[in-house]
């Protein structure tokens, strides 16, 4: 039965992932965004309590975060400017 439930969950895991890939990557610029803002909250958050295993753990995850924003960033860059080549060459094919 727990084999079951797992290949269950498993498929769920996969067609649901598809689902979640189809945002728009000005919607992950965002997303990545508010994720930056929490994690500086938590920082704070850790400060104030004097935790400072914690402050270097969120430091890390925030570098992380500024880097995967800067990523998607530069695919929203790209996915426009590909948006935009795709539009004229289909006025200009059409002479």
């Amino acid at each position: 039965m727990k084999l079951l439930s797992t290949l269950v969950l498993a498929a769920f895991l996969a067609f649901g992932g598809s689902a979640f890939a189809q945002t728009t990557p000005k919607d992950t610029v965002k997303a990545d965004k508010e994720q930056i803002k929490k994690d500086k909250d938590q920082i704070k958050a850790d400060r104030k309590a004097g935790n400072k295993d914690a402050v270097k753990a969120d430091k890390d995850k925030l570098k992380a975060d500024k880097a995967k924003r800067k990523a998607d960033r530069k695919a929203a860059r790209d996915a426009k400017k590909d948006a935009k080549k795709e539009g004229s060459t289909a006025t200009t094919t059409t002479k």
